[in-house]
């Protein structure tokens, strides 16, 4: 596995701050002078890109293993797909950073590329989800992770969705009912032996399927003045662990919809192929660039 070949932002820790950002095609457009000058600008530093199905079909490509967000209806849950042609998770220290990285993203990718979604997203009590839960405790570490996260030649797919909780309805109900949801004690964070089967770390957990479906999560809360949420990101070899583990929490192996969706539902849903780095710049070789 060529891990010095992968988009450093993949392995590396959640920042302070980040920017989820969604592009898609302009009409009759062609994308490939501007992922030229997104291959030579755009510096792996800043975090990661992506590109979707609807990109590498119009450049008549494909990549193996990538394919478009599947829409799931569940057990009274939806899982929408929003599949766009292009994704890219800017990392920083703070959003004046985050912005002018974005300005300089979109001058690369403009005109054949057109903003369709933007979100800050931030870390919260030292990694926790808005609920007041860690997130990632799962999370596989070190060599595992690399494995979980990275094709053989370093590059990775993202799974990306944008959570809404609804944290008002949440918090009505009592702390041992909101343990049960998660799975875990939000005190100590210790699994619940006698959780209930609905318990999102039951639904989601990894290692009980077969094959085990092991990912790397780089999630963050967002909020804006209506909403807030996590911005779900995910890292794989191939998709398949996530959807694994996404038909499960809807419900379609059992009937047993994740607790998750009695606080939260997904917004958004895409796949990206993240292509790895040679020489300090992104390797679009594959797409014949």
């Amino acid at each position: 596995m060529n891990v010095a070949a992968a988009q450093p932002g993949i392995l590396a820790p959640v920042p302070p701050c980040g920017r989820s950002m969604t592009f898609r095609l302009a009409l009759e457009a062609d994308p490939r002078p501007a992922l030229l000058r997104l291959r030579q600008g755009f510096d792996p530093a800043w975090g990661v890109i992506g590109l979707g199905e609807p990109l590498l079909r119009a450049l008549g490509m494909t990549v193996p293993g990538l394919r478009g967000f599947p829409s799931l209806a569940g057990t009274g849950c939806s899982v929408p797909s929003t599949q766009s042609a292009l994704w890219c998770f800017l990392r920083g220290e703070e959003r004046g950073a985050l912005f002018d990285a974005g300005e300089r993203l979109k001058a690369l990718l403009a005109p054949a590329f057109e903003l369709d979604d933007a979100m800050d997203t931030f870390l919260y009590a030292g990694g926790r989800d808005l609920t007041g839960y860690e997130d990632g405790t799962e999370n596989p570490q070190d060599e595992a992770a690399e494995e979980a996260a990275l094709a053989a030649d370093g590059s990775s797919f993202a799974a990306v969705q944008r959570w809404a909780h609804d944290l008002a309805h949440f918090n009505t109900h009592a702390q041992a009912e909101r343990d049960d949801m998660i799975g875990r004690r939000r005190a100590d964070n210790e699994e619940l032996q006698d959780a209930p089967e609905s318990a999102h770390v039951k639904r989601s957990a990894q290692e009980s399927f077969e094959p085990a479906a092991f990912m790397l999560r780089r999630s963050m809360p967002w909020a804006s003045t209506h909403a807030q949420g996590l911005e779900f990101v995910a890292y794989g070899h191939s998709p398949d662990a996530f959807e694994q583990v996404m038909r499960r929490m809807a419900g379609l192996e059992d009937g047993i919809a994740d607790a998750l969706f009695r606080f939260s539902r997904p917004l958004t849903g895409g796949y990206y192929w993240c292509p790895p780095v040679k020489a300090g710049r992104l390797d679009l070789s594959l797409l014949g660039l």
